[in-house]
């Protein structure tokens, strides 16, 4: 081995040490905000009411931090395709924490390599769900033509619990 490959092995070695932050006794338990279930449902069906008032027929789902989904709903003549690309948009924005149509604009050159990552789609039409600046879930909606509209629509679900969102500590 070489001098110049002994001292880069040992530099990689010691490496995480010298990154490494040490851990602090207040910070290894971490606080969480987690929706619940009965607020991602009146989520999900406040975006498909404003949906349908604009005339559409849509579907939305509501997914936790995790990605995981908490709530969906159909409307009576939303296709059943409706609630995959919703889940798949609100699925990006749980991915990037920013909603999926920024996510779009900023990100355009990787938007096909995004697109075939299991579970997200890059289109408009996922929202962040935000409780005191932290998020604790995405609703996306799909069925619009446009996810502009769904936007609006995933936007409209989220103001009918505004007040709580609002509110919560």
């Amino acid at each position: 081995m070489s001098r110049l490959s002994a001292v880069l092995a040992a530099a990689v070695i010691a490496a995480p040490v010298v990154f490494t932050p040490p851990a602090q006794a207040d910070g290894e338990i971490i606080k969480v905000r987690i929706m619940s279930s009965d607020l991602a449902a009146k989520i999900a069906q406040g975006a498909v009411h404003t949906c349908r008032d604009k005339g559409y027929q849509a579907a939305a789902v509501v997914l936790d931090r995790a990605g995981n989904m908490i709530a969906a709903q159909r409307d009576t003549l939303a296709s059943r395709h409706t609630l995959e690309i919703a889940e798949r948009k609100a699925g990006l924005v749980v991915m990037s924490g920013v909603d999926s149509g920024d996510m779009r604009k900023n990100r355009e050159d990787i938007r096909p390599e995004l697109n075939q990552m299991q579970g997200i789609i890059v289109m408009d039409g996922g929202v962040q769900i935000r409780v005191a600046g932290s998020l604790v879930g995405a609703v996306g909606v799909s069925g619009a033509p446009g996810g502009d509209i769904d936007a609006e629509c995933a936007r409209g679900g989220i103001d009918t619990v505004r007040d709580i969102l609002d509110f919560a500590d």
